[in-house]
Formats: structure tokens, C-alpha cells, sequence
């Protein structure tokens, strides 16, 4: 599926960047931090992905990226559609391997929209990118996934161990919300390892990067809680440099 070249048009207003003409979708952007960037390419096919990032930006001040409508075949009941995926210049189905993802003339022009406005919220070098996705994978029902960008595995230890105590101390105030583990690459091993887009996609880009995988439960009924332990986190997570 081809698409035509991307236009800006408008003019940013209190921090909103102007909408992307030509795209099948919408890819939105909220001026923040400079040099940091949270961002949901998938919106609304990882529901509420683009509400949390950009409760996230509000929270955090940081700058946010939000891509929505960009699948170009509807879910059935026995599969999710085909989409776009935004972050890398690939077609695919979510839950599938990168192995069976699709290089397009479309999917290439999306991804180059996404970049450039990724671009244009950090408003100079990327030092800092956090992502947000969900799955519904049984699997990883009980857990949030981070894989990594610039980050060893002493590093990971100590993200780990910091949204670790986040997480127990805003849980004080929900009983009943699930004590999600929490896994950091290198220090652990992740289902959702990100390796398209570091190899071609938008992770080849920031000096640090945190790629967010939340189960229903941190998008759906316990959203809050989450969302609140996320903010405090990814506040402690940003280079002493971003920003400055």
C-alpha cells in the first residue's frame, strides 16, 4: 500500500506540533523536555497505550509521541490484524515473530513520519526514549517487559530494583491491584526483545532507550496505580544530561 509524501500543516500551539497530512493515520506530538521523549506507536491497537503515554508526558513533563490508525486490516476473532508498525519500517501482525514481518513502500513512509516526529519533540539529540506497548500474552500476563538501549546489565539491575520499590510503595495504597514482576534486559530475560526496531527502527536513535511491555492488567483496571508508578520511575530513569 503506497503512500504519498507527509505534509506539516498548521502551526504548533502551547507545545502541540502540527498533524502529519498523507499518513493513513494520525502521528501526534507534545513538545516537552528537550532531549526526552515517551511515545506509543500503537496507540489504539495496544489499548490505551497513547491515553497512558500521554498521561505519562502531563506527569512527567516530558515530550510525547502518539501514533494511531494505522491498522490497514480489522482483528477477527481469531487473530489481530495486519498493521503498520510504525517504529520500524515493517508491515506485520502483533504477537508475530519479526521473522514474518514485511518491508512496503507504506510502512517505510509511516516509519520516516514517526522518526521525524519523534525528532521534533526531543527538539535536538534523543538522550532519552521510553516506549509504551501491550500484549495479551498469557505468558506475560504477570509481568512488565523492558528491553533496553544503552543500558548494561548493572544498569538494568538498578532500574529493576528502583520501579521494584516504586511499585511496592504505591501498592501500599491499592491492596487489591497485582504485584506485577518486573523484568529488565540484560539482567533478565524478556519475550518482547524489541529487535526490529533497534536493528532498523527508532531505537537505533536515543542514547538510552526503555521499551515498555504492559499486560491488560497495567492498561485496564489497575491503570492508575500503574500509570502513577511509571511517572515516579521514569522520572528517576533519565540520564543526569537530558535536557540540560
Amino acid at each position: 500500500m503506497a503512500i504519498g509524501s507527509f505534509v506539516v500543516s498548521g502551526c504548533a500551539s502551547s507545545g502541540t506540533l502540527a498533524d502529519l497530512e498523507g499518513l493513513p493515520g494520525k502521528i501526534s506530538g507534545q513538545v516537552g523536555r528537550r532531549g526526552v521523549v515517551i511515545a506509543a506507536p500503537h496507540g489504539d491497537s495496544d489499548a490505551r497505550t497513547g491515553e497512558i503515554a500521554a498521561e505519562l508526558g502531563r506527569r512527567t513533563g516530558f515530550g510525547v509521541v502518539v501514533a494511531t490508525g494505522f491498522n490497514f486490516e480489522a482483528d477477527t476473532r481469531e487473530r489481530p490484524g495486519r498493521r503498520y508498525q510504525v517504529n520500524r519500517p515493517f508491515e506485520g501482525t502483533p504477537g508475530r515473530p519479526p521473522s514474518e514481518e514485511v518491508a512496503s513502500t507504506g510502512a517505510r513512509e509511516v516509519y520516516r513520519a514517526y522518526e521525524q516526529r519523534v525528532r521534533d519533540v526531543a527538539q535536538g539529540p534523543l538522550v532519552f526514549y521510553a516506549e509504551i506497548h501491550g500484549n495479551n500474552h498469557r505468558d506475560a500476563a504477570n509481568q512488565i517487559e523492558i528491553a533496553t538501549v544503552g543500558v548494561d546489565r548493572d544498569e538494568a539491575l538498578r532500574l529493576r530494583t528502583l520501579l521494584e520499590l516504586i511499585r511496592d510503595a504505591h501498592l501500599r495504597a491499592h491492596r487489591a491491584a497485582p504485584r506485577l514482576e518486573i523484568l529488565v534486559e540484560p539482567a533478565n530475560p524478556v519475550r518482547y526483545a524489541a529487535t526490529g526496531a533497534k536493528r532498523d527502527g527508532i531505537l537505533r536513535l536515543p542514547q538510552r532507550a526503555l521499551h515498555i511491555e504492559l499486560p491488560r492488567a497495567a492498561r485496564t483496571d489497575w491503570r492508575e496505580a500503574y500509570i502513577a508508578i511509571l511517572a515516579d520511575f521514569l522520572v528517576q530513569a533519565v540520564p543526569p544530561s537530558a535536557g540540560k
